[in-house]
């Protein structure tokens, strides 16, 4: 191991990982290796500060270093990314990794010694596990694993012009649902072509509500996203911001939907061309590594009035196309439509399976079409709202 000056002035020379170094745990250590035992004031309240970012995270020191350089978005990752790397930016990113594979070694004991005391200071533990080859594992299997945010989460917002990570997103898996397989057969389809780097749609999901459209969507990015599959979340109010969404992404080296809910316009809406350009037509269009896929109650998206259809509009069709293209401009439209009722019992069958609710068949069949009957008809939503009323009285 260098000895702590060579360490300090390695640390001030980093380059590509400027923002693991600046982390404010890893300061704080750089901090305490340039200590002495002269000052113990200083001493003390680096070692203060150090420890107690670490302990925000975790009381091992190789793991919170790990976790810094495998969240770490930087030059390198990105020109990895695309297969780009320069020879001179690979044998700089050595030289820091291995200062940072040392650093992710520092003991207690190393940085008590630099300044004996005789008060107690808190404790971190280290590991085994190699930052380097955890680092370079990662970079091998970037194009599927992702980096920064993306490595680690699967769904995400567009928030204050930034894409934030969902904490705890929707757990629904492709195996809990039931009924609409054709329906969703189409869908995950699509989404294996776009995975593959195939040629694929931008996909509408319309019909009733509670029929699954928008679980079909989360339900097929929690079974595909360690294949390098990622989803964004776009309110419908935020479509001008479509092309920077766009953007951010263009260089990434996952696949990504882009997920409107719940989308429709108003005639005169001026979020209208605002999707309409992307997906066909405008400058700014869609990059080969996403696909918009969106659900409504409309097939056409835009509500319309008798009056639209009658109103003084000299050139009416022209005005009638206008309304019906947003919707042609979906490669794929899929038909989510209101279950009968052989197709609403066979999902309560099967939910009722998944929560162990052991009810005889033909008592199942009229608890839920009383359960259905009260609120609002027969649909998916309401089979599992049913089953989950049952599960929670049976508790």
């Amino acid at each position: 191991m260098k000895d702590f000056n060579e360490l300090v002035l390695s640390a001030k020379a980093v380059t590509i990982f400027k923002n693991v170094i600046n982390d404010k745990g890893i300061s704080a250590l750089i901090e305490l290796l340039q200590c002495d035992d002269t000052d113990k004031e200083y001493f003390l309240s680096w070692y203060s500060n150090f420890v107690s970012a670490l302990y925000e995270q975790t009381d091992n020191l190789t793991e919170y270093i790990n976790t810094l350089l495998q969240n770490d978005e930087n030059i390198y990752v990105k020109q990895s990314a695309k297969g780009e790397v320069s020879p001179l930016l690979q044998k700089a990113v050595k030289y820091e990794l291995e200062l940072f594979e040392e650093l992710s070694q520092l003991k207690c004991e190393d940085i008590k010694s630099i300044c004996p005391v005789l008060v107690y200071l808190p404790e971190w533990k280290n590991s085994d596990l190699s930052v380097y080859n955890e680092y370079t594992t990662k970079i091998e299997a970037i194009r599927t694993t992702g980096y920064g945010i993306y490595a680690t989460h699967r769904m995400f917002l567009y928030k204050d012009n930034e894409i934030i990570p969902v904490k705890y997103p929707d757990p629904q898996r492709l195996s809990q649902m039931s009924g609409y397989e054709l329906e969703r057969q189409k869908v995950i389809d699509n989404t294996m072509a776009l995975i593959e780097g195939k040629p694929c749609n931008n996909v509408l999901l319309y019909g009733d509500a509670g029929s699954g459209k928008s679980s079909t969507i989360k339900a097929i990015v929690n079974e595909y996203w360690e294949m390098g599959l990622r989803l964004i979340e776009i309110k419908k109010n935020q479509l001008y911001s479509l092309p920077d969404v766009i953007e951010k992404l263009a260089d990434n080296p996952l696949k990504f939907i882009i997920f409107i809910d719940d989308l429709s316009f108003s005639t005169n809406d001026s979020d209208f061309g605002a999707l309409k350009a992307i997906l066909e037509g405008g400058v700014a269009g869609k990059t080969d590594n996403l696909a918009i896929y969106a659900t409504s109650n409309r097939r056409n998206l835009v509500k319309e009035n008798f009056n639209d259809r009658n109103g003084d509009d000299i050139h009416l069709q022209d005005t009638i196309q206008e309304v019906m293209s947003l919707s042609a401009r979906f490669g794929l439209k899929i038909t989510f439509s209101k279950p009968n009722k052989d197709l609403y019992l066979s999902i309560v069958e099967n939910l009722a399976m998944q929560y162990n609710i052991s009810i005889a068949k033909d008592e199942l069949a009229i608890q839920a079409e009383a359960f259905a009957l009260r609120n609002g008809g027969r649909s998916p939503r309401t089979a599992k709202q049913f089953i989950e009323y049952l599960a929670s009285k049976s508790e």
